[in-house]
């Protein structure tokens, strides 16, 4: 059996380091990429209960999403006609300031172009604008109005 050298301690040291760096970081980023999409529940749902339909008429909720600097959150209001279809959205971001803040107001600029005319239960909202984790508080935002709307 070899005694433990300098280098084989140094080695082990590095790995335990990096096992727990990845450990400390890893859930926030895999919350972040591992929230099931609107477009996921919606489909989970459709599938047991048949071809969705809606309520036609304004909904809102407010989504929350993970960033380095903590937890934000934007309010999401939609319109809806009774097929699903998204004739209108208007996002307001929660962040006071710093990254967060400058984020929001770049998803908020972009937003419209991406979802209206578009059915609720077909949106995939990854990166608007620059911004990528505002889209975690959109999505579940939608996910709550799908709930709500569904008639």
């Amino acid at each position: 059996m070899e005694r433990p050298t300098a280098r084989t301690a140094l080695y082990a040291a590095t790995a335990a380091s990096t096992a727990l760096l990845a450990a400390a970081c890893g859930p926030q980023t895999e919350q972040v990429e591992s929230a099931p999409s609107p477009s996921a529940s919606a489909e989970a749902k459709g599938a047991s209960e048949g071809a969705a339909s809606f309520s036609a008429g304004d909904y809102e909720a407010t989504g929350s999403y993970q960033t380095p600097g903590g937890t934000q959150s934007v309010d999401v209001e939609v319109t809806l006609e009774a097929d699903g279809t998204i004739t209108d959205v208007e996002v307001d971001g929660n962040a006071e300031g710093g990254n967060s803040e400058q984020f929001q107001e770049k998803f908020e600029s972009g937003i419209e172009a991406e979802v209206e005319g578009k059915k609720i239960t077909e949106l995939s909202v990854d990166k608007v604008s620059g911004s990528s984790l505002t889209s975690g508080g959109f999505n579940d935002a939608i996910t709550q109005i799908i709930d709500d709307a569904q008639a």
